[in-house]
């Protein structure tokens, strides 16, 4: 018979919030991969698991998962384990998944923590029509990432590492100085905190208390009425008729539209 892969959460931070059921499935299955064996090691000395190890991470992800699959194949169970939270989010785990869906193998989610999810319900934005977008790009791209995600009428919910947090604020205080943003400091932890205000205020409250953790990063949706982009063109020319630059006219009608102000810029100049 086919074994089965299962997808185990496990404690971000506090270990009171691991389940019975993930530790009773820690305990049958027949492997457990994970991202980092020592990191789990710990967790599974903690719960007296024994259960043998796999590796499996990022540098490895496409010599491993036909490893993994073949011994689901063959009729072992495997548990899939990420550092911490759920796996399958912004990790190795998505590959794995596709590949045993693939393989018509089937996979059974154990619930626990995420740290999305616990960021989100407490932000205080709306929670019906959000979106998750895991790490922002590094360097240029992250900028134009940030002006179409603000253009978003869902609240959006990304990981930033300590080392981007600071730049991510200081480009939406470029893009959107109004928008509301809540940071969410090591979830579940000891020094869990939450903090909320605009992208300079919180930029003023890391520079001051220092930036050290693990954080999740909540933005309000856009609540600007939604504009076509040609309705944007329209009364970029209508500025440009009243004696306006074209620079100015852009950012005027993109920040009245909620539209990008670098796409109307760029049109008007091709148009031209």
């Amino acid at each position: 018979m086919v074994g089965k892969l299962y997808l185990c959460a496990t404690p971000i931070g506090n270990l009171e919030d691991m389940s019975i059921r993930a530790i009773k499935t820690l305990q049958q299955v027949d492997y457990i991969a994970a991202e980092d064996t020592r990191r789990t090691g710990l967790l599974l000395n903690h719960f007296s698991i024994k259960t043998p190890m796999l590796q499996y991470h990022k540098f490895n992800e496409k010599k491993q998962v036909l490893k993994i699959i073949n011994k689901i194949l063959e009729g072992y169970n495997v548990a899939l384990v990420s550092d911490a939270g759920t796996p399958g989010i912004a990790d190795p785990g998505q590959i794995l998944v596709e590949k045993a869906l693939e393989n018509n193998i089937e996979v059974i989610p154990i619930p626990g923590p995420c740290a999305l999810i616990c960021a989100l319900i407490i932000s205080g934005f709306d929670t019906t029509n959000f979106k998750f977008v895991g790490f922002l790009p590094k360097g240029t791209q992250k900028l134009k990432e940030l002006e179409k995600l603000l253009l978003e009428p869902s609240t959006i919910v990304c990981y930033q590492s300590p080392h981007d947090l600071l730049d991510t604020l200081e480009k939406i205080e470029q893009l959107d100085p109004k928008r509301k943003i809540v940071v969410v400091r090591e979830i579940t932890k000891l020094y869990e905190e939450r903090l909320a205000g605009t992208a300079l205020e919180l930029i003023n409250i890391f520079k001051e208390k220092g930036i050290k953790g693990e954080f999740t990063l909540v933005i309000e949706g856009n609540k600007l009425p939604q504009y076509s982009f040609e309705q944007g063109i329209a009364e970029v020319e209508t500025l440009l008729n009243q004696g306006y630059y074209l620079k100015d006219a852009c950012k005027h009608v993109a920040g009245k539209m909620g539209l990008s102000q670098r796409e109307l810029y760029q049109y008007m100049l091709k148009k031209d």
